[in-house]
């Protein structure tokens, strides 16, 4: 049996997102949180685990909608922003432009569905092109458009005007994935939101410490979300995802004190990394940063035989490397390991 010919022809060629578990001392490649919160988990005990999970979540959008100020009909929840992405393609089919580099299974899902994904370059400071991204518009007509702000994998957030320039010159969606805005100095689109109609932002708990609960919302008018909710599967959101993510809310200033503190060792380890001979560090909003260094797969390698696992970019950017913000000290050994390979 030739598996391939059975295959539709935009599967052949296509390359599936690779998320591999490497052993090493400090992982610092994912862009998750340093911080867990074990006891958040004591009432998903109580969970009865013979019955199908809330089919709509109600209790969670009710959670969410009071800490983002916005109705829940405004909210459809997803396994992770992952799930909904699938799901907005999958409704609106493309066209679906993004800038690059950037998150990757904006792409990765517009070709396994069967659409065309266009991809336009940032700017020298990994800006939005505008001038480039409106002559796609009115090339491709796109049904959507995703931008990751802050990007993910550079760290900074695009230029608001920017955003706006591109919102007002399309009928299209305009996807803001904002996996990353709590990290951010810069307010995130959400009170935006009932005065653009072709607004869609998205939110995740994977990055303040929740990764593996795989918890996403997708927020946008209530038409919108009526939409997208037509191919959403049936109990997509495990009752233990639920009912630890309401718990989340609960305890949501206790959470955002350690996103602050992450932030204090992200602007430490980029002071640090600026006084490394031949390491460049780029500006960063986001939990990670994005840093250029000479031969930079090599020195990736380097780092993880010292069992300090960081993500190689060189595929998208040359000769840059990119590092999650760990605790005080998986940083160190971080900087001490590079300090020593580049040595």
């Amino acid at each position: 049996m030739n598996i391939e010919n059975l295959m539709r022809k935009n599967i052949r060629s296509l390359r599936p997102y690779e998320a591999k578990e490497i052993k090493c001392r400090v992982k610092l490649d994912a862009n998750e949180s340093p911080y867990s919160f074990p006891e958040l988990l004591e009432k998903a005990l109580s969970v009865k685990t013979n019955r199908y999970p809330d089919p709509e979540g109600l209790a969670l959008k009710k959670a969410a909608s009071r800490q983002w100020k916005i109705p829940p009909e405004n909210l459809l929840l997803g396994n992770g922003s992952d799930e909904l992405i699938y799901y907005l393609i999958l409704t609106f089919g493309g066209p679906v432009i993004f800038p690059e580099p950037t998150f990757s299974m904006y792409g990765i899902i517009s070709k396994a569905i069967g659409v065309k994904a266009v991809g336009i370059k940032l700017d020298k400071n990994f800006d939005l092109d505008t001038e480039k991204f409106l002559s796609a518009i009115k090339k491709h007509k796109p049904k959507l458009i995703f931008l990751s702000n802050p990007n993910n994998p550079t760290g900074n957030c695009f230029s608001t005007d920017r955003i706006f320039e591109i919102i007002r010159a399309t009928k299209a969606l305009v996807v803001v994935d904002e996996a990353y805005q709590p990290f951010s100095s810069k307010n995130g689109f959400i009170p935006l939101l009932h005065e653009m109609e072709n607004l869609v932002i998205m939110r995740t708990l994977s990055k303040i410490g929740f990764a593996a609960l795989r918890v996403g919302f997708l927020i946008s008018s209530a038409d919108i979300i009526k939409a997208v909710n037509r191919v959403r599967l049936p109990f997509n959101l495990n009752s233990l995802s639920q009912t630890v993510a309401i718990e989340v809310f609960k305890n949501y200033r206790r959470i955002m004190k350690t996103v602050k503190e992450i932030c204090k060792e992200r602007d430490r380890l980029y002071k640090a990394l600026e006084q490394l001979p031949g390491v460049m560090p780029h500006p960063t909003e986001a939990n990670f940063i994005l840093f250029r260094v000479g031969n930079a797969s090599r020195v990736h390698r380097a780092l993880l035989k010292k069992g300090v696992l960081i993500r190689n970019m060189t595929p998208l950017i040359k000769d840059a490397l990119r590092v999650t913000i760990g605790n005080p000290e998986e940083n160190n050994l971080f900087l001490k390991a590079l300090e020593a390979v580049i040595k």
